[in-house]
């Protein structure tokens, strides 16, 4: 599946964070030096291996990507826990609908990153990305910095490296 997203930071909380659809989500990093990012994932119940691969865009207005999930059993998913670069994430994903059907998915990171926020939208085309306009809650976009890639959050030693000032 093809992934076309911005990434954004967070300026303040919407209101009534609880009505929104939330899940809690646990990941590591298989390899964050070289293409693909390899991640494992557990979200809710379910456990995730997944390939991403950065694609070319047309329009250079948001980040590109081709994921390719598979099924791990829990078992899998430990042993390879064991193994991962960095340190594992912690987030609470909460699903905020924006205009035109799109989808905030906010994430609230705890454990070593707490305190950290951001935002992601996902779009169907390079061309609706370039037509989008952040809702009054999100901070800065940071679609292109590598600092707020969750295979590089993974390697900080401390959440003050990454938090705005």
């Amino acid at each position: 599946m093809n992934e076309i997203e911005k990434k954004f930071l967070i300026k303040e909380l919407p209101e009534n964070l609880e009505n929104y659809k939330k899940v809690s989500i646990e990941q590591g990093y298989l390899n964050t030096v070289a293409t693909p990012t390899l991640r494992i994932r557990k979200y809710e119940e379910d456990y995730i291996l997944c390939y991403k691969f950065k694609q070319k865009t047309k329009l250079n207005v948001a980040s590109i990507s081709k994921e390719v999930e598979l099924p791990l059993t829990e078992e899998a998913y430990q042993h390879l826990k064991t193994k991962i670069d960095g340190r594992m994430i912690e987030k609470e994903r909460y699903f905020l609908p924006l205009e035109n059907g799109l989808v905030a998915e906010l994430d609230i990171y705890g454990g070593f990153l707490k305190g950290f926020m951001n935002v992601e939208v996902e779009f169907p085309t390079e061309e609706m990305a370039s037509q989008f306009v952040a809702p009054n809650w999100f901070g800065k976009e940071v679609t292109w910095d590598s600092r707020y890639k969750n295979a590089q959050l993974c390697k900080i030693s401390d959440v003050k490296e990454i938090l705005e000032k």
